[in-house]
Order: structure tokens, then sequence, then C-alpha cells
């Protein structure tokens, strides 16, 4: 177990900080990025991107060398942090500059400056790369505050507003490379917490480290309740955490049955939130109003106003279905995606008005409900998939003619990939070829984009402009289901 005191950690983000700005030499708004493990250089490298005024961006790991190359180019980072592990994997995408952490990280920041940055220069940020509906993933930028000393000042009222209030340890399980576990856990560690880092989730180290580590506050998504009521009885009956009084999830829909039982066991302490990547968190909802308002996302947190709007943009009348929009009371831009001012307009209703693709009401108390995704993007365990990526490979495997891709109902993933192909003439469905064109998946695309099964199709449906009718392919599996994403 490696550990950081809070005078290690400020030391080290300053230090970070220099070796950036004075060492490598970039500048304010250049890029950097990392492509690690679970592991505290993670915290550190966050905080001394922020103090430098520097863009890092968050790697998925499980991305093919192919994938990382496309984020470390679009990203233009300069200098890529990488553990041992994963080092081969940057050398593969061709990071142009590479420093593994642990003890060579450790040797640089040793001949640098610990001098503090300025608090009125600019603060840095996380770029994030987030899925979407077609093409690659985009770099999403949030708009900072003018100053670190802002900057530092917004993460402690924003983890404070979301009940990250300091109090306790934070408990991270999940990746460090999506905005979630990562930006709560910076946020309370901000406010006073001390952070444990977990390198994967397993169902039994979360029990434990919740109840050795007297946790105050955790994240956690909907594939992760799964798994731990899974447990045996007398395992989660033994499992007592008193101190436990925060735990955030979304990033995925939940199935009603599984959030009841997770409060009957753990009580009134699960805290929903509705966002993305983008905006933040956008809505909250507490156990209580869960059980009084069952399948909502919660209520507008107060720097947001949430409405359905119709076709032409227009806002509907409580109760009524529309695509969802949120609109920051205070900021005139809330983000922007790196290098496509295409993409971001198309996401934007007005000046601070923006959606993220999912489809549903308000009621007339400003609770708000999901049924839909607007977008096909498929959120399996909490993680996006672009269809439209997935489809691109898979049209390149010989057998195939057509293909569309999309997600199913799945009770521990919420959605997994499918695959429907229509075959060249010549080749005949069945297991083995089937088996074949996901090996042929697996060779181009990280784990968890590759499809669990393909459908052979005599004839894909498509729109006389040739757009696929995926209603059609996934209807059949979501018949009878009480939300269709």
């Amino acid at each position: 177990m490696r550990q950081r005191s809070r005078a290690e950690l400020r030391d080290r983000t300053a230090r970070i900080a220099h070796l950036l700005r004075d060492e490598l030499g970039l500048g304010p708004d250049d890029h950097a990025a990392f492509l690690l493990g679970n592991r505290l250089e993670c915290v550190e490298l966050v905080l001394g991107a922020l103090h430098a005024g520097i863009w890092l961006t968050p790697i998925n790991r499980h991305l093919t060398p192919e994938e990382i190359a496309h984020v470390i180019q679009d990203s233009g980072s300069r200098v890529v942090f990488c553990d041992e592990p994963r080092e081969a994997a940057a050398r593969a995408a061709g990071a142009p500059q590479r420093i593994r952490v642990g003890e060579e990280l450790d040797r640089a920041l040793a001949g640098v400056s610990d001098a503090p940055m300025p608090g009125d220069g600019p603060p840095g940020g996380t770029m994030i790369y987030t899925s979407g509906t077609s093409g690659r993933p985009k770099g999403v930028k949030r708009t900072r505050p003018p100053t670190l000393d802002a900057a530092l000042d917004y993460q402690r009222t924003a983890g404070a507003a979301l009940g990250l209030d300091g109090s306790g340890p934070h408990l991270v399980t999940g990746p460090l490379y999506h905005a979630a576990p990562l930006l709560f856990a910076v946020y309370d560690q901000q406010n006073g917490a001390s952070v444990v880092i977990l390198p994967r989730f397993d169902e039994r180290a979360v029990l434990d480290a919740l109840q050795e580590r007297v946790i105050r506050h955790t994240h956690l998504v909907p594939t992760m309740f799964v798994r731990l009521l899974r447990l045996p009885a007398d395992v989660r009956a033994a499992f007592r955490a008193p101190d436990l009084s925060l735990v955030l999830h979304g990033a995925a829909p939940i199935s009603s049955a599984v959030k009841r039982r997770m409060i009957e066991w753990w009580g009134a302490v699960l805290v929903e939130y509705w966002g993305a990547t983008e905006s933040g968190v956008c809505t909250l909802v507490g156990s209580e109003d869960w059980l009084a308002h069952p399948g909502t996302v919660g209520r507008a947190v107060p720097a947001y106003e949430v409405f359905a709007a119709d076709e032409l943009g227009q806002p509907l009348p409580p109760g009524q279905v529309g695509t969802l929009f949120c609109r920051h009371k205070k900021l005139p831009d809330v983000f922007e995606y790196h290098r496509d001012v295409e993409k971001t307009a198309r996401a934007h209703l007005g000046p601070a008005t923006f959606t993220i693709g999912d489809v549903g009401w308000v009621d007339a108390e400003g609770w708000v409900h999901l049924c839909d995704r607007k977008s096909n993007m498929i959120i399996t365990g909490g993680v996006n998939v672009y269809p439209a990526e997935v489809e691109q490979v898979l049209h390149e495997h010989p057998a195939v003619s057509d293909v569309g891709v999309f997600g199913i109902p799945d009770d521990e993933w919420g959605e997994t990939v499918k695959a429907a192909v229509e075959l060249r003439p010549g080749f005949e469905p069945g297991p083995a070829l089937e088996a074949d064109i996901l090996d042929f998946a697996r060779q181009h695309l990280a784990a968890y984009k590759v499809p669990r099964s393909v459908d052979f199709e005599e004839k894909l449906p498509r729109h006389p402009t040739g757009k696929l009718r995926v209603r059609l392919l996934r209807d059949r599996y979501w018949a009878g289901r009480d939300r269709a994403i």
C-alpha cells in the first residue's frame, strides 16, 4: 500500500506543475495526458496540471494502441505519463514523449522547484474524451474560472454541493480515467477528505474497505450494485458501515428493483445524479425522495434549469416527452468540444443551453425522468460506446455487407453491445462465422466495445435515405421493459 500525506501531496502538486512548465516546456493551455491504472499519481497529475494551467487528458487504459493514438494526436498531448504495464501501449500509440510514473517521475520531480504556482495565474483542467453518435470520441473542455485560486474555490464549492464536504475518507472504486470517479475524489480531497483508491472494483474488497477504512463517501455505478447484491446472503448480512453517509451513483440507468434492494441493505445513503462529462451534475435525488418519486433522476441542481423541448426547441408542458435540455443560470458557456465547432453548435440550443442527447420529461414538481436516448449511444456498465465506431470496424470484415450496432438490455451492465449483420453473398450464418466476426472486432477495438453477440439478418431495415432504422432492430429486445435505455 502506497500513501501520500497532505503535505507530500502539496509538494508533489507544485513540483509536477513546475515539471510541466519549466522542464517540459508546456505553456498555459497546452496538453498532456496520462495512461495509468488506478494509482495515486492520477490525482497528483490532475492537481499538478490544474496548477500549471495545462489541459490534462486521462486516457482509457482499455483502448487499443490505435484508439490511444487518436486521443494523443487529437488532444495534441506533448507528453504522456504512463505506468509500466501500459508503457508499451503508449509507445505503440506514438506518444511524442513518455514519462513513466514511479522512479522515473520521482527523479524528475526531485530536481524541480517546489514553489507554489501563483494563485492569480491561469488554471488548467481535465479534457476527458466522451462518446457520441458518430465519428470518434471528442475531448470535452469545460469552461474554467479565470484564475487558479478561483478554480480551487470552485472545486471545493462543487464538492460541497454534492455532499462531498471532506468530512471523511473517500473511496474510489471505479477507473480514474472516467470523469465521475476522478473528479468526485478530487473535489472531496480539496475539502479535506483523504482518498482511498482501489486498483479495480472487487465486491468483497469494496465491503472490506468501507468498513475497515471508515469510509464516508464513495461513487458507484449500477453494475457494481448488481455485483454487490450477488454476494452470499451471510456476507451481506454481516456488512456494517455506520459511517457511510453518501453513495453517489449515476453514469447509467438503474433498475428500480436493484435500487430498492440497495436502499434496504445500506439505508438512505444513495444519491443519484444525472449529467455528463460535458455538464457535470445537472440533477440530484436522495434515497427518500427517490422512493417517493420512483424512477426519477432528480431535480435540477441550483446552477441549472432542466426542461423538455420539442423538435423545434420549444419548451414542453410538464409531463410531455421531449429532448431534455439543461441551461446554466450563471455561465454564458458551459463546455466546448475540442477542435469541433460544429459538434459544439449542434449540442446547443442557445447560450449555456445544451442537450446531452437524452429524451424524457419533467413533471409539475420539477422531477426529471428519462425514457429514451435520442442518439443511439450505448452505455454499458457506465461506459459510453459509439455504435458508429464499432460499425466502421465490422464493415471491414470480409463477410459483412451491412451492419448495425445497438444496445440491448442487461440486468448487470444496463446495456450490452449487439451487432446485426447482413452478409455478403457466399457466406453462411452460424456460430463459426459469428465467432470469427467477434474475434475480428477484438483485434481492432477495446474489449468493452466488442459486441457480445451477432444477429444475422437477411436485410437490414433502412430508410430510403440510407439511414438505419435501428429502432426496428432494438425494439424486439426492449419490448415489455419499463425503460428504453
